[in-house]
This record gives C-alpha cells, sequence and structure tokens, in this order.
C-alpha cells in the first residue's frame, strides 16, 4: 500500500496495491502496523459507516466538536465522488485550506482526514457507496458543520451548482469565519500531526 501526502501534511491518501486477473480481483485496504507508521500516535478505529447516494448529492461540511472530535478513513465502494478536507483548525499553518481528491470503486483510494478538520463530499456518478472508519463515536450533540459554498474556503465540487443535493441542515451551516472550537497544537498524544487539545 502507498501512501501519499497531500498539500496539508496530516491528511494522506492511502493507494492500494491491487491484484487481478479474469476471475477478479484482490487488495488490502487496511492494515494495522501502516495505520500504526502514518497516523497520529494512539489512533484506534472504533466506529464502521456505510452510506449510498445519487448523483449530485453532497453531505458536508461535516465535523464533531472537542472532545468527541472524530478522524476518519474514507473509501467508495462503488461509484465515484470528490471527497473534501478542510482544516478549520485556528493558528494553523494551512487554516482554511482544502484537499479535494477523487474517491472511486476504481481507484480504491482511502482518504484520512484527522481531527480538526471538516468533511465533505459530491457524488460524481450515478451513485456511490460511501464507507468509511473512525475513530470516535458519533455524538449528535458534538454535531458541527461549514457551508458547503463558503467563498473563504472555495471548493470546486465538480458538479454543476443547479445539480447539487443538499439536507436542509447542509443548508444552514455556518461559514468558516464562525467556527472557532479548533485549535492548532502539537500534542504528545498526537505526536505525527497537530491536534486539538
Amino acid at each position: 500500500m502507498k501512501v501519499i501526502k497531500t498539500t496539508i501534511p496530516e491528511v494522506l491518501i492511502f493507494e492500494p496495491t491491487i491484484h487481478g486477473d479474469a476471475r477478479g480481483y484482490f487488495f488490502e485496504h487496511f492494515r494495522q502496523d501502516i495505520i500504526e507508521k502514518h497516523l497520529p500516535a494512539g489512533t484506534a478505529f472504533v466506529q464502521g459507516n456505510e452510506s449510498m447516494s445519487s448523483y449530485g448529492v453532497l453531505r458536508g461540511l461535516h465535523f464533531q466538536r472537542p472532545p468527541h472530535a472524530q478522524g476518519k478513513l474514507v473509501r467508495v465502494v462503488q461509484g465515484e465522488v470528490v471527497d473534501v478536507a478542510v482544516d478549520i483548525r485556528i493558528g494553523s499553518p494551512t487554516y482554511g485550506q482544502h484537499v479535494a481528491v477523487k474517491l472511486s470503486g476504481e481507484n480504491k483510494r482511502q482518504l484520512w482526514i484527522p481531527r480538526g478538520f471538516a468533511h465533505g463530499f459530491a457524488v460524481l456518478s450515478e451513485t456511490a457507496v460511501f464507507s468509511y472508519k473512525c475513530d470516535n463515536y458519533y455524538n449528535p450533540q458534538a454535531d458541527g458543520g461549514v457551508r458547503y459554498n463558503d467563498p473563504a474556503i472555495n471548493i470546486n465540487w465538480m458538479l454543476p451548482e443547479n445539480d447539487i443535493q443538499l439536507s436542509d441542515k447542509d443548508k444552514n451551516l455556518p461559514s468558516l469565519g464562525e467556527i472557532n472550537c479548533f485549535r492548532y497544537t502539537l500534542s504528545p498524544a498526537f505526536e505525527h500531526n497537530g491536534n486539538e487539545q
């Protein structure tokens, strides 16, 4: 498995080695030793989720507030999405910047979104099955979000605006400037990157 750095050092792409022939294919999509080497010290996944969405559906940008913040390792089982991670850690050298990566059932890439980042995706194919692991449990009282079209972030969602489908909740999320629940620090507990305390 290849680990690829993005323009934000803490956000990583995991690209598997795929073994295929006329019968089908095989690949490893998770290895604990690679997690321990490349993700923040102590990262342990405790919850896995899967969703199915149709073309044009945009989910995000979402996060959970401390102390319930989550890191996510995300992938697409079927279809294609553009997946986005936004640094919302005040004081971070990459605050307000984002990474956008195409994930698909064909390329089988995964994206690591650390704690302190907002996450969202938009479906580019007819349908997409989205699967992800979290390093903290879902807590509805800790829900937070950032508006998908905030000009301060300026994300290209690779969809015509008229095709974008949002939930009522996501239509009413605040702007990046209204979010202040994360601070950029270097913690011994997460020695590989900066995370909130």
